[in-house]
């Protein structure tokens, strides 16, 4: 079976984020959307149940994506899911050096395992999760960035 992992904080998913899900469902038997529990660079505004019923709800129509949460390497994750594909997404040029950091660290880690950059449709590629949420938190529309059931957890947030 080709499967693949797409992996990610999604906090909270965007359309960027479902552009290329819609995309990897396309081309692979299985697509695991890979909800990361851990991260340390930032503190969520969604946990990780939360986030994973967000991103299900919104793939539901995809019969072949599963929604995992993970909290260890992703590396390890992928074996675990007997996957050898991860798919990143890759917005802006900006994203490219940390990602090929990534990619680079993850091959050392396990061989066995591919990194396919992914480019969202361009409508999107200047929105993130931390913008979003900087532009709610200011009064600002998200609704052509987000789907609209996202916006109903804002709202209650």
């Amino acid at each position: 079976m080709n499967k693949a992992i797409y992996p990610g904080s999604f906090d909270p998913i965007t359309n960027g984020h479902l552009d290329i899900i819609t995309r990897c469902a396309k081309l692979y038997n299985h697509l695991i959307v890979g909800v990361n529990q851990l991260d340390d660079k930032k503190e969520f505004m969604f946990n990780a149940q939360q986030r994973k019923e967000m991103i299900a709800s919104s793939v539901k129509h995809l019969k072949n994506v599963e929604v995992i949460i993970f909290n260890n390497l992703l590396v390890d994750f992928a074996e675990n899911e007997n996957c050898k594909i991860i798919i990143r997404g890759l917005r802006v040029l900006s994203d490219f050096e940390y990602e090929f950091k990534m990619a680079l660290m993850n091959r050392n880690l396990n061989d066995e395992i591919t990194t396919l950059f992914m480019m969202p449709h361009e409508k999107y590629t200047h929105i993130s999760s931390s913008l979003l949420k900087e532009v709610y938190n200011l009064g600002g529309d998200i609704s052509n960035y987000v789907p609209e059931s996202i916006i109903e957890k804002f709202n209650n947030k």
